[in-house]
């Protein structure tokens, strides 16, 4: 175990965990265990009821600032930083990500992108198990990085889900890495598009030569020593796929053996990404795709809810830009119904617009507040705009107009409306389930 080397890192130290949440919780599980701390604080913009002897409670609006005073900051995932720290400060920085790839304990798989990261590292777990595989799936899923260290081994493959926020302010990166897109998002997190994406690419940034690095083709060049293969959808990379067929390293796998419950030509991309993945941290590329069809998915991506008076109902709640909804259309041939709109983070939608536009959907039902905007980029008469006050409100006009299907893809994110996408998603369940 690496706890030693833990320790090492924090032996007198003044810390204090940023964010009180999943992570941040098991932070303090973690530095409470180390008993080698100097100071441990936990600071949140929200009040906290600690009740842990010689733990230093921080809150309120000036919470990050007087985090500056303290020799290490511990940064959990989705505390927003922004331009508050200078770089003097954001030295201080740890996260359990980089911790993770630091110690390096066991062979690390990290994935990221700004969609698909769920489903790809989900999948690619699910194929490593498969092939008798020792691995864990770690990381933006839900797990804290550091959660599962004391079950590393030199035959363990960890697979991490890696979000922007866990990625800013690393100085390592995983051994074989997964970038699969970069679309604009997280902005209000972020003083530039540029500052998101740099987050992002800093999965291959530290890599070196003996090292694999998975990137989506339309985001060459990157900075890194490992090893780039390619990543496309349509036209030709190190793995791809035409919407059809997948392609790995040159074999083609016709489209009769890919057999999956996932909708979407897009998740034909993830596949690929995941099976790229597994093979490069050793699976065998024929017991995967045969643990395909066992995979069910995820909830909140094109997940099948349920059939009301014959019209189904697709919960897509993850969806948060623009191309994910068009995904999800094009994903289920015959939907005629669209549920669109959510926090307005001020991201373009000209190319939704410019989609729904064409009348690929009959129906579309706007909720606020990025509805409004969507609504004046659609022109088509044909197109029968509807605007709702809330979730209930977008559930009771689908369930009148529909006659095939619903989607709820919002590309917009929650925030101001729900806690995240996954109450957003399972309101909307909880409604559909509830129609007569």
């Amino acid at each position: 175990m690496k706890y030693n080397e833990l320790k090492s890192i924090f032996e007198n130290k003044r810390v204090v965990i940023l964010g009180f949440g999943r992570e941040g919780r098991n932070w303090l599980d973690i530095l409470r265990s180390l008993s080698c701390c100097k100071e441990i604080a936990v600071a949140d913009i929200n009040p906290m009821e600690l009740e842990i002897r010689n733990i230093t409670p921080i809150s309120g609006d000036n919470y990050l600032q007087v985090c500056k005073n303290y020799d290490i900051i511990l940064q959990s995932p989705g505390v927003i930083v922004k331009d508050a720290f200078n770089d003097e400060t954001k030295h201080k920085i740890l996260s359990q990500t980089e911790l993770l790839m630091k110690l390096r304990p066991c062979k690390i798989v990290g994935i990221t992108g700004t969609k698909g990261k769920s489903t790809t590292a989900s999948l690619t777990c699910h194929f490593l198990k498969s092939c008798g595989i020792k691995t864990m799936l770690i990381g933006n899923i839900g797990i804290p990085p550091l959660q599962r260290l004391g079950e590393m081994d030199e035959k363990t493959v960890a697979v991490c889900e890696m979000s922007c926020h866990q990625l800013e302010f690393v100085h390592h990166s995983p051994d074989i890495s997964v970038l699969l897109n970069i679309y604009p998002e997280h902005l209000d997190h972020y003083v530039s598009f540029d500052a998101y994406a740099a987050a992002k690419r800093n999965i291959v940034r530290f890599q070196d030569s003996g090292q694999v690095a998975f990137v989506n083709k339309d985001l060459l060049p990157v900075q890194t020593q490992a090893d780039v293969k390619t990543l496309a959808f349509g036209g030709e990379a190190d793995v791809c796929t035409d919407g059809c067929d997948i392609f790995i390293f040159g074999e083609k796998i016709p489209s009769e053996q890919i057999k999956t419950v996932l909708r979407g030509k897009h998740n034909l991309y993830n596949i690929a990404a995941a099976l790229a993945a597994a093979v490069s941290a050793g699976a065998d590329l024929k017991k995967c795709l045969e643990a395909l069809p066992s995979f069910k998915g995820l909830e909140h991506r094109l997940e099948y809810v349920a059939t009301k008076n014959g019209v189904e109902y697709i919960n897509d709640s993850i969806s948060t830009v623009p191309e994910a909804a068009i995904a999800a259309v094009k994903a289920f041939d015959g939907t005629d119904c669209l549920i669109l709109g959510g926090m307005d983070r001020g991201i373009s939608y000209d190319l939704l617009g410019e989609f729904l536009d064409t009348g690929a959907v009959e129906n579309v039902i706007l909720l606020p507040d990025s509805g409004r905007r969507i609504a004046r980029l659609i022109k088509n008469g044909k197109v029968n705009v509807i605007s709702a006050e809330d979730m209930a409100d977008a559930v009771r006009f689908a369930s009148k107009c529909a006659k095939t299907r619903v989607i709820l893809s919002p590309a917009a994110a929650s925030y101001g409306f729900y806690r995240n996408f996954e109450e957003r998603g399972r309101d909307f369940k909880r409604l559909v389930n509830s129609l007569d």
